[in-house]
């Protein structure tokens, strides 16, 4: 009778979903359930390291107050008592986040690091999977994203850098062009003085335009009226100096154009991607999507953990002016259905079945 009674708990575990989760040591459940081992008399996070109990041992709780209520206590290694080690990096990175945002310079790794009490290591590995770019790349960003506001507020570009928290405009100097991509006396005046190089060709999409800046592509984009699309860029930079290249940058197009009928070889070059460091978030996380799948809006917002930012994630992906290269055509609504893409739901269709086929 015993050995029956035993056996039928084993299979009652393993037939639960849960154990799954448990056997995977899957974070995605911590705090969603918990699981106390017999033997053991303590009670676990799903994702807890520890040897993996027997399933005839196991008991599952909702919650960590049922599970000491049942008389287990709790893990010291997992510790399920306390927050989810998850939430507990996103308060530790959205803490280092802040301090970013107030400093002139993005610190040093290391400072950032110990600040959060962390490794060096383990600390840029987090940050880089709670946010889904490095320090550097986030740092960079908010300052880019705060100089353009204040080039667009201050009457000087003067007041403007030190506005935006530089202490020095050497220092700020040094960097202009990476941040902008442009002097900040040529970004106020919508571009002018800026080289954008360009060239459109046709593939079975219709039209299509690369332009490209001094740091690489800065925008790809696609229509059934070439005229339209250069009427686009000039919108984006309307003081810049847009030059139509020769048969050496036709090369890139053919490039990109030969990327989007046969997305398995894949698009090797560089590319000047400006926006928002929440943007940029999104783009990488869009980028991190393999050719041939999809993800929708929320799983999106989930990777770069901020799970109730669905909306703005189909914002940002409507800012995206880099088509195929930051793949927004593989972003859809959470019923899978096709839908809002900036060069046409047509075409987001068409680029989701080539790669399908790849």
């Amino acid at each position: 009778m015993k050995a029956a009674a035993k056996m039928s708990k084993q299979t009652a575990t393993e037939k639960d979903p849960r154990w799954s989760a448990v056997v995977q040591r899957n974070t995605e459940f911590d705090g969603k359930f918990y699981y106390s081992v017999k033997t053991t008399g303590v009670y676990c996070r799903p994702s807890c390291g520890a040897r993996l109990a027997r399933p005839e041992n196991v008991q599952f709780h909702v919650t960590s107050a049922d599970a000491e209520k049942a008389g287990f206590r709790a893990c010291k290694r997992c510790r399920p008592d306390s927050k989810p080690l998850a939430a507990m990096h996103s308060e530790t990175i959205a803490d280092t986040c802040r301090f970013i945002e107030t400093s002139a310079t993005v610190p040093p790794l290391k400072e950032l690091a110990d600040r959060a009490g962390m490794s060096v290591y383990h600390f840029h590995r987090t940050f880089k999977m709670v946010t889904g770019l490095t320090p550097k790349a986030y740092g960079d960003a908010k300052q880019a994203s705060r100089i353009r506001t204040e080039l667009d507020r201050n009457d000087t570009v003067t007041g403007a850098i030190y506005e935006a928290g530089f202490n020095s405009s050497g220092r700020f100097y040094e960097k202009s062009n990476d941040l902008l991509g442009m002097t900040p006396t040529e970004f106020r005046a919508g571009g002018v003085n800026t080289e954008i190089s360009f060239a459109i060709g046709e593939c079975s999409l219709g039209s299509i335009l690369v332009a490209t800046s001094r740091k690489g592509i800065c925008a790809i984009l696609m229509g059934d009226d070439p005229n339209q699309l250069l009427q686009d860029l000039q919108d984006k930079f309307p003081r810049a100096t847009l030059v139509a290249n020769d048969e050496q940058f036709e090369k890139i197009v053919s490039q990109v154009v030969g990327f989007i009928e046969a997305p398995s070889i894949g698009l090797d070059l560089p590319l000047d991607v400006r926006g928002t460091a929440f943007q940029q978030r999104v783009w990488q996380a869009l980028r991190d999507i393999p050719a041939g799948t999809t993800a929708t809006y929320t799983e999106v917002a989930n990777r770069i953990g901020s799970p109730a930012s669905a909306r703005a994630v189909a914002n940002a992906c409507g800012s995206n002016l880099l088509a195929v290269a930051i793949p927004c055509h593989r972003v859809v609504r959470n019923d899978g259905s096709i839908s809002g893409y900036r060069w046409g739901v047509e075409r987001k269709r068409a680029l989701l079945k080539m790669e399908a086929n790849v």
